[in-house]
């Protein structure tokens, strides 16, 4: 661990150096982000995951440029320039593009024109019109003459050549330029002239210019694809009159023909040589900023999508909608296992309505029904209306739900592996019908990016999205723990501590041995050692345990607690959980434990848990209503006020399902009268909203929507 980064993490995120310094030591001993937000608390002063994280990726981010440190100075030291000054210079820089200003004179080139130039004889030459004396350079110049440099001109050429790589290496001036460009660049979109037909998607995109500063994520990303489709130019520059007044204050300090000749050397510099670099720095910095943005994007919907209220363990008829192919009809037990499955015709052409809704009427009479989930996609709305006319002989609610990605699951080698002797059409069916019962469970099985949600996910750094995806996906499968004897092996997956081999060895020893009674026996699994058990028990649950606290998110390590506080009162552990009210006056301070760093976070933590009694963080799930008139987009009209679901959200707006397709566009501009930064502040995924029909376009499927001045229900 070094100390000098805690430090710069501390500044840096505004967090006390201990807090800092005993997150980073539970990190380097293999704690999981979930596991220390959850169960140190008493070290990290009760850090969240946010904060967590944070420190994670700065402990990363210094630790890299750490490394890079060392690398430079043994290549200084190797090629004997390295001073105590350049080391010092070097130890104290923590900024990555100042630290390779320091080492770019020093730095291994390839044979560049100014090597060149050198080899020519001409450094001293670069020298005197740097020095910027009244000379008679034409004269001077004839003095390198040789086999190699016959010119004037070739011999002054060669210089400037010198003197502008020197300018380039110079930090000062990289400095100044970097500063024009953080305060000044405007990046600029030219669409390529012979490409204007094939660039139509990019139109907006043709002649554009933006403050780089201000330029939101959405449009760089979007100029950066048409960029590496070939169908953009893109160029991101500062004032240069103004950088090269700062250049001239920096080397101009006569008036005379060497100084003129350094204001070409100067001029070639910077086109040639620092502009480039620079841009290049800022368009990678630009691109990895929208990159960010647009990942926080998607991480927030698919935090939202995977913690969306659940229906839970219900017997549950599946349909995947279809005209010509009819709608597949699956039935899954309560545990989603496949019951049943078969097709009906209830749409045009075939349109054997009378003979699908006596199916449908069996089949939810012999699988003891309780919920109908409808895929979102082709023949829905179609669909949803066929089964509202039945009329069963119980109460079976009806339920929309999101088919993104259920194709990509169909066909994946997990769905090959549950459903080895079923076709794609069942297994999207049967996925359908398990988001609706257990969304998280479901999701966790199918690649995010698939899932529908985020912008420009597929133009993003992918390392990034992945690694935030996956963080986002432990996160609420931890918060919402883990059914040890049900879960599936990809689902336990993302229980802290654990990981693919060991899912794999859960789901193995679940069949061979029966149902775990206890955590305790989790420690028989193969290759779950302690340090694995300490990161995952507190996060899995087992209903009708032999001890109950196994089913909560107490952890094993603090049943000791909960057990010294029913001998003090005399009565079971059992007692304390089907009872929490015995609870409620007890003096927590009497069972602080330092030995164990067991204070008054955990404790608090352990009683809210005992009174929660194991209940799902997640909201109950609810049935929307689309407007019956509204079956197309023809069927709409400019200031309808209708119902919808948000599906999706962009930094630039959020997407509503107001029952056809396409979905509208609700733009940032028109969610709310407060001003925002992002839909993200006030809205979330599968909100139900009410939206006013601002703008209709039938020919390019495109609906605007606004919910200003629209009462929300």
């Amino acid at each position: 661990m070094d100390i000098q980064i805690i430090k710069l993490i501390s500044r840096q995120l505004g967090i006390d150096f201990n807090q800092i310094k005993k997150t980073v030591e539970l990190l380097d001993e293999g704690a999981t982000i979930p596991f220390i937000s959850r169960y140190r608390k008493e070290r990290t002063g009760g850090l969240n995951e946010v904060e967590i994280e944070d420190i994670q990726k700065f402990n990363e981010h210094f630790t890299e440029i750490k490394n890079r440190k060392e690398t430079i100075l043994n290549s200084l030291e190797k090629q004997n320039f390295l001073t105590d000054e350049l080391k010092k210079q070097i130890e104290n820089t923590w900024d990555e593009n100042i630290l390779e200003d320091i080492y770019l004179p020093y730095k291994p080139k390839k044979r560049t024109r100014a090597a060149i130039a050198k080899e020519k004889g001409l450094e001293l030459l670069a020298q005197a019109i740097e020095n910027q004396k009244e000379i008679n350079i034409n004269n001077f110049a004839k003095q390198f003459f040789n086999d190699k440099v016959q010119t004037v001109e070739e011999a002054i050429s060669g210089a400037l050549d010198i003197i502008a790589e020197h300018i380039s290496e110079n930090s000062s001036a990289r400095e100044r330029v970097r500063k024009s460009f953080e305060e000044e660049a405007v990046i600029t979109s030219k669409v390529i002239k012979s490409k204007i037909v094939e660039a139509e998607k990019y139109k907006d995109y043709f002649d554009f210019s933006q403050k780089l500063a201000q330029c939101p994520s959405h449009r760089i990303l979007a100029m950066r694809r048409g960029e590496i489709e070939g169908f953009l130019k893109i160029d991101i520059s500062p004032n240069q009159e103004n950088i090269f007044k700062k250049l001239k204050y920096l080397f101009i300090t006569a008036k005379n023909e060497c100084s003129n000749l350094i204001e070409k050397a100067m001029s070639d510099s910077y086109n040639r040589l620092i502009k480039p670099s620079i841009e290049t720095e800022f368009a990678n910095k630009s691109k990895e900023i929208a990159d960010i943005q647009s990942i926080k994007v998607f991480a927030e919907n698919l935090r939202q999508l995977l913690l969306a209220a659940p229906l839970g363990e219900k017997r549950i008829l599946g349909i995947d909608p279809g005209y010509r192919t009819g709608c597949k009809v699956v039935c899954i037990d309560e545990n989603g296992n496949l019951e049943h499955n078969e097709n009906i015709y209830p749409h045009k052409p075939q349109e054997e309505t009378v003979m699908a809704m006596k199916k449908i009427s069996t089949l939810v009479s012999s699988f003891k029904i309780e919920a109908i989930a409808i895929g979102n996609g082709t023949a829905s709305r179609e669909t949803e209306f066929f089964i509202k006319k039945i009329r069963f002989d119980k109460d079976v609610q009806v339920f929309i739900v999101s088919e993104d990605g259920a194709s990509v699951y169909s066909a994946s080698s997990i769905a090959r592996e549950e459903f080895p002797n079923y076709d794609v059409t069942v297994r999207g069916a049967v996925s359908i019908a398990r988001r609706l019962q257990d969304p998280l469970a479901e999701l966790v099985k199918i690649d995010p990016k698939s899932i529908g949600v985020g912008q420009y996910q597929h133009d993003v750094n992918q390392k990034l999205l992945k690694a935030s995806l996956d963080r986002v996906t432990e996160s609420a499968v931890n918060s919402v723990g883990v059914n040890l004897n049900t879960a599936s092996k990809h689902l336990l997956t993302y229980v802290s501590g654990l990981g693919p081999v060991i899912a794999q060895n859960i789901v193995d020893f679940r069949k061979k041995n029966g149902a775990f009674h206890s955590r305790k026996e989790l420690l028989k699994v193969p290759r779950l050692g302690e340090k694995a058990f300490e990161q995952c028990a507190g996060f899995l649950r087992i209903p009708d345990a032999e001890n109950p606290l196994d089913n909560t998110a107490v952890h094993p390590e603090s049943y000791h607690i909960v057990e010294k506080i029913a001998k003090n009162l005399k009565i079971s552990v059992n007692e304390i959980i089907s009872n929490p009210k015995l609870i409620t006056d007890l003096k927590l301070d009497d069972y602080i434990d330092n030995n164990k760093e067991i204070g008054l976070l955990t404790l608090n933590d352990i009683i809210t848990e005992i009174k929660k009694q194991g209940r799902d963080p997640r909201k109950t799930v609810k049935i929307l209503e689309f407007d019956n008139s509204i079956h197309k987009i023809e069927d709409l009209k400019v200031g309808m006020i209708l119902p919808g679901i948000i599906t999706n959200i962009t930094n630039f707006g959020a997407f509503v399902d107001i029952g056809i397709k396409p979905n509208g566009l609700v733009h940032l501009s028109q969610i709310c009268e407060e001003y925002i930064t992002s839909p993200t502040e006030v809205l979330k995924l599968h909100q139900y909203v009410m939206v006013k029909v601002s703008e209709i376009d039938i020919d390019r499927k495109r609906i605007q929507l606004s919910m200003k001045e629209v009462k929300q229900k």
